[in-house]
């Protein structure tokens, strides 16, 4: 554990002050005498080391069992302390001669930190202070020459962003346009991308991205376009096309991001175990272990347990006939009890190898009405479009932000540019 003691107002010299009528001399002030004044408190730093737990900062900064308890007590109404990392910064701070803290501040994350406070009684209450941002809009454009991934990830205009912010991107363009694009299969050398993205700036002048406003992709010179909208103003917008129709479908085409395909849904298919020839019912995505793994569209689970084949299993039931299945699991996610109702995108396990199976990877079915079909062929079906008695806001939503990405160079702009380098 690292420590560092520092003082908050340090220790300060301050000039002597008196009441004085005009007729007195005010002497200069080299001839005042000098006092030390204490310090309103000081401060202690604490970094929470790989293994430590808050419960054992606090006992080593001398607090009793019920204290202890009751501040405990405080910081779970925000956050779990089990989820502090290693090189967390706890600052403690006391007042003059006290022998137990008054006030602890902990970083929860870069925009966040948890305060605690004693109050006059002596109990303990929380509070979190949210460091303020600023948002600007800023747009991003460039051409693709090996794949999207690399263009993206080397794009001038976002290198000052966290590698992570630059890998979400690659993820949303993705999610966006993976109905009408395969990202692996469909992408071209000369194609074209351009996106608006709102960015925040902390104080410190780090940044992370924001909503990724609007979005063009140019694949084998067609226009592909995807306008953020809010139909009902609850904070979970999705994308329209410019005619007001989603992009989306009701299921994701992969429950996991960017992986590769194994196996694919045959009628007979030699098993690596059992070795014989047999129908696979599914598709087969080879990913590491530990990869999350999403639900494809919003349902119900139905099951959730372990089969001999499939090891540990979940199935989704969803609107319409449709159900999914995801095998082979090395564990499930948090809320995933039957009956638990699930969001698209929502993660309901991690790739395993458990039953069944040769290698780490995720057995994906799809069934229609007790059957299953193709998840890879079945033509699924589309999302809502605008609704209609929020189409008047649509429109002018979608003008503003249609309006911001032609701003950014377009293919021929692009290209031009490239050509002068």
């Amino acid at each position: 554990m690292r420590m560092a003691l520092v003082a908050a107002a340090g220790t300060a010299l301050v000039a002597a002050i008196g009441v004085v009528s005009l007729s007195d001399r005010v002497p200069e002030s080299d001839e005042l005498d000098g006092v030390f004044a204490l310090a309103p408190f000081r401060e202690e730093v604490r970094e929470l080391s790989f293994g430590m737990t808050f419960g054992q900062i606090l006992n080593d900064a001398g607090l009793g069992a019920t204290e202890q308890q009751d501040i405990l007590l405080a910081f779970r109404e925000h956050h779990s302390p089990r989820r502090l990392r290693g090189g967390t910064e706890i600052r403690m701070r006391w007042h003059p001669d006290a022998e137990s803290p008054h006030g602890i501040s902990v970083g929860i994350d870069k925009d966040n930190t948890l305060l605690l406070s004693r109050t006059p009684g002596g109990r303990w209450n929380s509070s979190v202070a949210v460091l303020p941002t600023t948002v600007d809009t800023v747009y991003a454009a460039g051409e693709i020459t090996t794949d999207l991934w690399t263009a993206v990830m080397t794009d001038p205009v976002l290198s000052e962003m966290p590698r992570n912010d630059r890998v979400n991107f690659v993820d949303r363009l993705d999610r966006v346009f993976q109905w009408r694009i395969d990202f692996f299969r469909s992408i071209r050398v000369g194609d074209t991308y351009r996106f608006v993205f709102e960015r925040e700036k902390r104080p410190d002048g780090s940044m992370r991205s924001g909503n990724l406003l609007a979005a063009e992709l140019v694949n084998a010179g067609n226009p592909y376009y995807a306008i953020l909208f809010d139909p009902n103003g609850d904070g979970q917008g999705t994308w329209y096309d410019l005619e007001g129709e989603s992009v989306r479908r009701a299921f994701l085409m992969r429950p996991l991001r960017f992986s590769r395909i194994s196996s694919r849904y045959t009628n007979s298919r030699f098993h690596p175990i059992l070795r014989t020839w047999r129908a696979h019912r599914g598709v087969d995505y080879a990913a590491d272990p530990g990869t999350p793994v999403e639900v494809t569209a919003d349902g119900v689970i139905t099951r959730r347990g372990w089969s001999d084949t499939y090891g540990r299993v979940i199935d989704v039931r969803h609107g319409n006939g449709f159900l999914t299945r995801y095998a082979h699991l090395q564990g499930f996610g948090p809320g995933t009890g039957v009956g638990s109702r699930v969001r698209q995108g929502e993660t309901i396990g991690y790739v395993g190898m458990t039953g069944m199976a040769t290698g780490y990877h995720l057995h994906y079915e799809m069934h229609v009405g007790g059957r299953p079909v193709d998840p890879l062929a079945i033509e699924l079906p589309a999302d809502d479009p605008v609704p209609g008695d929020a189409f008047d806001r649509w429109i002018l939503e979608k003008n503003a932000r249609f309006a911001l990405l032609m701003k950014a160079p377009g293919p021929d702009r692009i290209r031009s540019r490239r050509a002068d380098q």
